[in-house]
């Protein structure tokens, strides 16, 4: 069967499919995640309606907190915003996995979500938008570099640049073999990560250009030449590559550094079956072109990079063969007590001389 077959066939399974009472989804969730045309295609298919609104991070807990879960079918908070929320204020009811096809996701970002999204045995979250930082690379100048530690190699002195963010700390630990995220319950064993993540920072301190602050003066340090490696975003470096084809995105040997959006069933929703007939709509590799056309960013569907245009497709599949997928490392949540120890240690090294 051809992958527009498969489509095809899919659809009409949705279609005979629908509910004899088709349901209104009331979707939470960000701008660009559910476009227009794929809101229509979905409807055709299905009978539903669905009724968007727009949000972020802070106001869908706050949504959800003050109705105990309740005003919405399916929300699309980030991971880390699943198990923390849900342990405190109950605002989530667990998926059902039997009502998702979950061979349509990609195998390795659908069970970190889920092992991330857990909480006493039950499932909350599932994959959808992701992205992540890493290196952004000028091969013709800086060929060498394919970790985080590399951006500390003499022979680039002045012409490299990264944030003094957490996403460095984390990104230089497992450069040098340590793995922070296992260190997360053990406050003792993560602050000596950092300690030896913050000696190697100092270190390499006259190595680095500048420490960038905002996106826009990262892209101009490596548009001018004036950075030819940088830690920085996968967007980014796709941005800069249709300018410069020597300039790209580049997953760290290590591992790059994956945040996710994810699908979640607010415990009060009342369109379940609409909630779930979305999900395995959007999951669907053309369908989910569509999505990262719209949101700039890829999703969890497994092959949509097919889909997508010429160009996005070429920096996708350059930055990203299947097994630099399978080594992203996603952010669990963070203990508030570890974001104190970081903040301390980026202190120490913005000051070191």
């Amino acid at each position: 069967m051809t992958k527009t077959q498969y489509l095809a066939a899919t659809a009409l399974a949705l279609v005979l499919a629908a509910p004899a009472s088709a349901e209104t989804l009331r979707l939470l969730t960000w701008g660009g995640y559910a476009p227009d045309a794929v809101i229509d295609k979905f409807e055709e298919a299905t009978g539903h309606t669905v009724e968007v609104t727009l949000s972020n991070n802070e106001e869908m807990i706050a949504k959800l907190r003050a109705t105990g879960g309740g005003g919405f079918d399916l929300a699309q908070p980030s991971q880390d915003r699943i198990a923390g929320p849900q342990r405190e204020f109950g605002i989530y009811k667990p998926f059902d996995m039997s009502k998702i096809e979950t061979g349509l996701f990609i195998p390795s970002m659908l069970e970190s979500t889920k092992t991330n999204t857990t909480v006493d045995g039950e499932v909350y979250g599932l994959p959808d938008i992701w992205g992540t930082s890493g290196l952004i690379v000028n091969a013709a100048e800086a060929g060498d570099v394919k970790d985080y530690t590399d951006l500390c190699n003499e022979e680039l002195k002045g012409k490299v640049s990264y944030r003094l963010k957490r996403p460095t700390l984390i990104g230089f630990a497992f450069a040098m073999g340590m793995d922070p995220f296992a260190a997360y319950e053990d406050e003792a064993a993560y602050k000596d990560i950092l300690d030896k993540v913050e000696a190697k920072l100092i270190e390499c301190k006259p190595i680095v250009k500048a420490y960038w602050g905002g996106g826009d003066e990262l892209l101009n340090f490596m548009r001018s030449g004036e950075a030819v490696a940088s830690m920085a975003w996968d967007t980014g470096g796709w941005k800069l590559n249709a300018d410069n084809p020597d300039i790209n995105f580049v997953a760290p040997t290590s591992g790059a550094l994956g945040w996710v959006d994810t699908f979640a069933l607010p415990a009060q929703g009342r369109a379940d079956q609409a909630a779930y007939d979305w999900i395995n709509f959007v999951m669907q590799p053309e369908i989910a072109a569509m999505v990262t056309e719209s949101a700039g960013n890829f999703t969890a569907s497994k092959g949509a990079d097919e889909f997508v245009n010429d160009t996005l497709k070429a920096q996708y599949q350059a930055s990203f063969p299947p097994e630099a997928v399978d080594n992203i490392r996603w952010y669990p949540p963070v203990p508030a007590t570890l974001e104190r120890i970081e903040g301390e240690a980026l202190d120490r090294i913005q000051s070191a001389k």
